[in-house]
């Protein structure tokens, strides 16, 4: 059976984040190698030492969730992490059923963003798709109801399209995360093909999604803070929440706020330079 190179890759790198000394452990003498021993996390989690290396190597082992729980305890995982660590060692037969369903958002959800003043707000699928949103949302980001529905997808709007580098006052760090994202679904979802399909894309045609990929950094959806540099609106920070649908757990509603005064007047003006393009597409004068 394959190695889990995943799980092992994570593993590494987690247990050489950890300090001896956080972990409750003395230092003693020179180290040869940085963070925890592998025996030490066998011995803090209450296993083998032969056990804990084929766990590490990826190799065939079936571990309780107790000692993964202990173990995620060592090495200091947060929740995405946890959740990271669970999904590669103890897989979950048909969580990937919504590879082959295409999500739809519950019209009352769209007619709700429709409402929000100032607010951009938009509905995200498992991967990242994008399901529907409000003009503010378009008019911030992009016009995504426009391109093809191959296309209407966040993670690869943000690493192949150019203007999103200036649109982002800090892209790595952005889009670095909204790669995180991705891992965590994919650990949970190793057979959706839609998954595997946007990963090789986005490997072939992105030096920085490659290079991403290849490092395991799980990331969670909650809330956070959004520097933009918009050539409309100009400068302007937000604030995000993220919700998940109670009726679809695989959706995900994220609602922008301006953080302080300058940020809400430029999403007002953002508004209503949206709803001047509305209005000349439509052919009413403006």
């Amino acid at each position: 059976m394959p190695k889990n190179e995943a799980l092992s890759e994570f593993l590494t790198s987690k247990r050489a984040a950890v300090s001896p000394t956080v972990a409750g452990i003395p230092e003693t003498g020179h180290r040869r190698v940085p963070g925890l021993r592998r025996e030490e996390v066998a011995f803090l989690a209450g296993v083998s030492v032969d056990w804990y290396v084929r766990l590490e190597q990826g190799r065939q082992v079936t571990p309780s969730e107790s000692v993964l729980a202990a173990i995620a305890r060592i090495l200091r995982l947060d929740d995405a992490e946890r959740d990271y660590l669970f999904n590669l060692a103890r897989p979950t037969p048909g969580l990937n059923n919504h590879s082959t369903k295409r999500s739809l958002v519950r019209p009352g959800i769209t007619r709700m963003i429709q409402t929000f003043v100032n607010q951009p707000a938009f509905v995200l699928g498992p991967r990242m798709e994008v399901l529907t949103g409000n003009e503010l949302a378009w008019a911030l980001l992009a016009d995504f109801p426009t391109m093809a529905p191959g296309h209407r997808n966040l993670l690869r709007w943000i690493m192949t399209d150019p203007s999103t580098r200036t649109l982002y006052v800090d892209w790595a760090i952005i889009a670095a995360e909204l790669v995180g994202v991705l891992q965590l679904e994919a650990s949970a979802n190793p057979d959706d093909e839609e998954i595997a399909a946007l990963v090789g894309s986005l490997s072939t045609s992105t030096p920085e999604f490659r290079r991403w990929w290849a490092t395991p950094n799980p990331q969670g959806r909650t809330a956070g803070t959004k520097r933009f540099d918009h050539p409309i609106g100009g400068p302007l920070t937000i604030d995000w929440e993220a919700f998940t649908i109670p009726d679809d757990t695989q959706q995900t509603l994220f609602v922008y706020t301006a953080a302080d005064a300058n940020s809400a007047a430029a999403l007002s003006l953002l508004g209503s330079w949206r709803a001047s393009q509305m209005t000349s597409a439509r052919g009413m004068p403006v």
